[in-house]
């Protein structure tokens, strides 16, 4: 190698950086019958949703939404990706959910749409990353030991 005593030496004998690569602009995921696909999940919910441009009808497991989610603080729940991303009503959402509770699957059917969202319109991604709905809310109980009342709760002691 040639004799480096300096760091312009050193510059020139390294050569220029390489220029970053520009990430590949997103583009949109759509199957053959017009439809975007997602994944959601909470706790132990896991919900398969699938949107389609439509009149804003939502099925759940073969019902409507307000049959399967009563309480409108669920309704409420999985309407929120679509008041973020300003396209209420413009889409049909159909989603199979299992596991967990209600308000897990609630939370999974949000998860879904969100995903689905973006890959369906790219565009809409900064709005629904910024509300943090494209988060993964991981967060499940944890599992009972044995030798142990609960997850961590240990028996009474009693010292005689």
């Amino acid at each position: 190698m040639a004799d480096i005593k300096t760091l312009d030496d050193l510059k020139s004998a390294v050569g220029t950086p390489a220029p970053a690569v520009a990430a590949a602009p997103r583009v949109a995921v759509r199957d053959k019958l017009g439809r975007s696909y997602a994944t959601g999940k909470r706790k132990n919910a896991v919900a398969r949703v699938w949107i389609k441009p439509g009149s804003g009808k939502v099925v759940v497991n073969g019902k409507e939404m307000a049959a399967y989610f009563a309480r409108p603080v669920l309704q409420m729940i999985l309407r929120q990706p679509f008041t973020i991303a300003n396209v209420e009503g413009q889409f049909d959402v159909m989603a199979t959910v299992a596991g967990g509770g209600l308000s897990g699957q609630a939370g999974a059917v949000k998860h879904g749409i969100s995903k689905a969202l973006q890959l369906y319109e790219p565009a809409l991604r900064g709005a629904l990353k910024a509300a943090g709905f494209l988060t993964r809310d991981s967060r499940v109980v944890e599992r009972k030991k044995y030798g142990k009342a609960k997850a961590r709760k240990s028996f009474q002691f009693s010292k005689r």
